[in-house]
């Protein structure tokens, strides 16, 4: 359940194409209808009210259609859309009950990014509502700051912001899906925990090379992608039967299922976007020359400007291989304050007398700082939206998560 768009892939009409490909059976609410994504600064087309979600979901429990495993939320309008979205998940973890195992929600609580709000403030109170019931979440930095109402800022801090989303909120998975504690632009990380029985986290990162350009799609593609790698990796370690799918105490943050179906995640969106960025230039190149008749009216940099942006929609489509077959070149990597890693560190510095390994003790957390944010409605806006946007509007730019 989230956004859909006609033409390019954001929202669902990126997920449910993932999903599919990977052989998913998949049913789509979209919460919003729109031309196009909203990274064109132009769109039409309208929300999907809390009262026409709900209205779907009774639709399909009437004949008998809601015998789904997995759920994937993603943006919603309104705190009404977002209470309405967590009333259908508590209904289906409720039926799901007397099989252990059979339903996972995973929830990718659609905020904000670099400390700005895009959606309405009500919307932050009534997600913190809802984590207790999500299995997974799947935040970035400033998302998880608001989540966890600690302010991202060191690797401590990462730590403390994740051991609370666990403690507080009995979340037992989460990936935070950009973290920036540097200001270097050439790598980006990903992070991400499963809790233990105790709800104390085992912390995983993975690093990889950042590429500059902007997509719109990336995470959605994201969280597509976790979904059917996490299952997969689950059935693997034969935790299907188990509740929230979660691993033993003993297993190792870097050997979690989480973290294993996060390399394969990561493996496919790279290439994917790498493929993406090639052909974006190549068409940018090719626009080099003399404007087209179209780009010499009043309004050539707009144009220009639209045309730049179709040229970098994801070239999902043509890479479905790389869906299917990923190259894991990054690995996951145990964070430092871990229990795993702090018994390690322990072993290696025993009776030597030596500090805390700069490998260890300082961790560069980055993600890339090209992404040009992408612009979404206010709660206020009618149901119907202005197919131009001014520069004087209110509204309030959102970023793909990467």
């Amino acid at each position: 359940m989230q956004k859909e768009v006609i033409a390019g892939y954001v929202g669902n009409k990126m997920a449910a194409f993932v999903m599919q490909t990977m052989g998913c059976d998949v049913a789509a609410i979209n919460t919003v209808q729109f031309s196009n994504h909203t990274g064109y600064k132009q769109f039409k087309g309208t929300k999907t009210s809390a009262e026409e979600i709900s209205h779907l979901y009774a639709g399909l429990k009437e004949s008998y259609l809601t015998d789904f495993d997995v759920m994937l939320t993603g943006y919603a309008p309104s705190a009404e859309a977002v209470d309405a979205i967590g009333a259908i998940a508590r209904d289906m973890k409720l039926r799901a009950s007397t099989k252990v195992g059979s339903f996972f929600w995973v929830l990718d609580p659609v905020m904000g990014d670099q400390g700005r709000l895009y959606v309405s403030e009500d919307v932050v109170p009534v997600y913190r509502n809802l984590l207790r019931d999500a299995d997974l979440i799947l935040p970035n930095q400033f998302e998880a700051e608001l989540l966890s109402e600690t302010k991202i800022t060191s690797l401590s801090t990462l730590q403390e912001a994740l051991a609370r989303l666990h403690k507080t909120h009995r979340i037992p998975h989460i990936i935070i899906t950009s973290i920036r504690l540097s200001d270097s632009p050439s790598r980006m990380s990903v992070v991400g925990s499963t809790a233990r029985a105790d709800f104390s986290p085992r912390i995983f990162k993975i690093d990889i090379p950042a590429i500059d350009c902007f997509f719109s799609g990336t995470g959605d593609m994201f969280a597509a992608l976790t979904v059917v790698r996490l299952r997969e990796a689950v059935t693997e370690a034969n935790l299907s039967g188990t509740k929230s799918w979660v691993s033993s105490n003993d297993v190792k943050a870097t050997d979690l299922p989480l973290a294993k179906a996060a390399e394969k995640v990561l493996g496919s969106m790279h290439a994917i976007l790498v493929k993406t960025k090639e052909a974006r230039d190549q068409e940018l190149e090719g626009m080099g020359g003399s404007l087209g008749v179209m780009e010499k009216e009043k309004d050539s940099e707009k144009r220009l400007g639209l045309r730049r942006t179709k040229a970098a929609e994801v070239r999902v489509v043509r890479c479905l291989e790389d869906l299917r077959s990923p190259r894991t070149a990054w690995k996951a990597e145990g964070l430092a304050g871990d229990e795993d890693a702090e018994g390690r560190r322990a072993q290696t510095t025993e009776g030597t007398g030596a500090a805390e390994s700069e490998d260890l003790r300082v961790l560069r957390l980055e993600q890339d700082t090209s992404a040009v944010p992408e612009t979404n409605e206010e709660k206020a806006e009618p149901k119907h939206l202005a197919e131009n946007r001014s520069e004087g509007s209110d509204e309030i730019e959102e970023p793909e998560k990467t």
